[in-house]
């Protein structure tokens, strides 16, 4: 049992209970704090560390244990690779070495000070925030800490009060330090990725002024045309003017749906509505029944797995792919189909995993020269050979701003024999989701 030693002048209460104040005697060095931090022969601390040493495995489990309780994600998946996992005994290791010689700091070029910013990283590419990080460092100090409540009565060596603070305030110290490194890289990631959506907010918003200006131009003409006595007399111009007015009215009714939907899904909002990708994609199917119905095409729902996704940003993406299928359906085929797919990709094979979405068609195709601009702005790849399909030439610059605002990615595919295969991928960010697959794969076979 560790033995409590009171320093020089200091009296023990009194048998009333009143506290006996700790007088100075005259020659005496005044206590200093910074004492107690260089006081560095604490036999206390050397055995207390020397415990933690011998006890480090069993401190990584239980912290490992804690965090998979409080965070929704496969407790493989909190320190998914064997070098990362094998850095946290070196990281309990590191904290006992400066336990029982402060002098020994944690160096910016120690292997355990990149471990701490390796799992800053992982953190972020698993959607954990920063209070989650936080609290992350403070499920290990309490677990030390436990530790060293129960281990201190244990060790057989005399301590004073102050070398028995020193302890605490070194455990806590060195905790702090790998909890600033973890935290700061990730804080970094987070502000490059503030960076990154500020400057597509600046580019969406010149586009989307460019659109708009074009079409109220267009709304103005056509108005003042119309008030012209010779136009307003001929019907067939009157009616073609007419037209210009509702169709450039619609396409701005167009881009401010699109707005508003993009402020519905945006990944800093913290009330988001999550709901299973099935449902998704049955909504998507109900909106654009009238659609498929008046142009004679077929939406099929295939091997959807049963994972939870954002909402709006899903049904926004995925409106996009399904409507464009429907438009650009061949009108010479006697059978038009759209099919939506989904998989999910990397799930048994370590951290990464993709929800992958498929659309593909049976449709028009795109001319193999356009295809490297289909998700530039404004661009539409049968704006001059396909008449009666309206568009502003934003949607799928929209999707992928969109999936990327997410982690996410779009892309196109040709190697089917007929039609085009648009495709969106979403990183998993719950182990719910692989749970979900097994059941759906389970239930279709």
């Amino acid at each position: 049992m560790a033995r409590i030693v009171l320093a020089p002048g200091v009296r023990r209460m009194s048998e009333k209970g009143t506290a006996a104040r700790p007088w100075r005697q005259a020659g005496e060095p005044t206590f200093s704090p910074e004492a107690m931090e260089i006081n560095i022969n604490c036999r206390l601390a050397g055995a207390l560390a020397e415990r933690m040493r011998e006890s480090r495995e069993d401190l990584t489990r239980r912290w490992l244990e804690r965090i998979a309780a409080r965070v929704e994600i496969d407790p493989n998946r909190v320190f998914p690779t064997d070098e990362l996992l094998d850095h946290v005994p070196l990281l309990m290791d590191r904290i006992a070495d400066y336990l029982q010689d402060p002098a020994d700091e944690i160096a910016a070029d120690a292997p355990v000070t990149g471990k701490a910013i390796e799992l800053g990283e992982l953190r972020w590419s698993q959607g954990f925030d920063a209070h989650q990080i936080l609290k992350e460092y403070e499920i290990l100090g309490g677990v030390l800490f436990a530790f060293l409540v129960r281990t201190v009565d244990e060790v057989d060596e005399e301590c004073t009060r102050s070398e028995l603070l020193a302890c605490a305030q070194r455990l806590f110290r060195a905790v702090s330090v790998i909890q600033q490194v973890t935290t700061t890289h990730y804080l970094q990631l987070a502000a490059e990725k503030v960076r990154e959506r500020e400057e597509r907010l600046r580019s969406f918003n010149r586009m989307v002024t460019h659109e708009l200006k074009n079409r109220i131009s267009s709304v103005l003409g056509a108005g003042q045309l119309l008030a012209d006595p010779d136009i307003a007399s001929d019907e067939g111009q009157r009616g073609r003017f007419a037209q210009m007015v509702v169709q450039n009215a619609e396409g701005m009714q167009a881009v401010l749906e699109n707005l508003l939907e993009l402020s519905r899904m945006d990944p800093g909002v913290r009330h988001q509505r999550n709901v299973l990708l099935p449902g998704v994609a049955g909504e998507v199917c109900r909106q654009l029944r009238e659609m498929s119905q008046a142009r004679g095409v077929t939406v099929r729902m295939v091997e959807l797995p049963e994972v939870e996704v954002n909402a709006a940003a899903l049904e926004l993406c995925l409106t996009n792919y399904v409507s464009n299928a429907i438009k650009y359906a061949d009108p010479e085929k006697p059978e038009r189909w759209v099919e939506v797919r989904g998989r999910l990709d990397g799930a048994e094979g370590g951290p990464r995993c993709e929800l992958v979405i498929e659309v593909e068609d049976n449709g028009l195709g795109v001319p193999e020269e356009m295809r490297e601009q289909l998700f530039t702005r404004f661009f539409r790849a049968h704006g001059e050979t396909v008449t009666g399909v309206e568009g502003t030439g934003l949607g799928l610059s929209i999707v992928r701003e969109t999936l990327e605002a997410q982690g996410g990615r779009a892309w196109a595919e040709f190697d089917c024999e007929h039609g085009s295969r648009f495709l969106m991928a979403l990183p998993c960010r719950r182990a719910a989701d692989r749970q979900g697959a097994g059941a759906g794969a389970a239930s279709a076979a």
